[in-house]
């Protein structure tokens, strides 16, 4: 799947220590592929920075449309996951595999993807970055009706 024939997209991207080098290829192909990339940081790989220094802004920019979708990363993607969904209007999601890449924007809407950067390798998260994407939320009635229920327990 080449990212380099679908639209360009506003991506955002954020990373902790653990993820900083994914991040930096990610950064690499992103650009190279066309997207406009916002870097939320770390700008540099610090072992004492915590990963919601930069993965609150990212979901922020998410949330308020600054960015189309983010891909946040951390040694995990784990805490990048459980922080980002804190952001009302943010549906992040640890991704290590295909399916789940497309299958969740196409079904949920998802407009943050989650990586870990100790546990998954270059070319896999550039073909589940790629994936996410070029994937586009479906509109069919049961997952708006979802989506609606998720929307509704935000606003309480």
């Amino acid at each position: 799947m080449s990212d380099l024939h679908s639209p360009s997209m506003r991506i955002g991207i954020a990373a902790d220590h653990g993820g900083y080098e994914l991040k930096k290829h990610l950064l690499k192909l992103l650009d190279a592929a066309g997207h406009t990339v916002t870097d939320f940081g770390d700008q540099e790989p610090r072992p004492d920075d915590d990963y919601p220094d930069f993965v609150v802004p990212l979901a922020r920019a998410v949330a308020s449309g600054d960015v189309e979708r983010g891909v946040a990363i951390c040694g995990s993607g784990v805490g990048a996951a459980v922080v980002a969904n804190k952001v009302p209007g943010v549906r992040a999601c640890l991704i290590h595999e295909h399916f789940s890449a497309h299958q969740g924007v196409e079904d949920d809407d998802l407009n943050v993807i989650c990586l870990g950067g100790l546990v998954v390798g270059q070319a896999l998260a550039w073909e589940l970055v790629q994936a996410f994407l070029t994937a586009r939320f479906s509109t069919e009635e049961r997952h708006c009706r979802r989506l609606a229920k998720i929307l509704d327990l935000e606003k309480r």
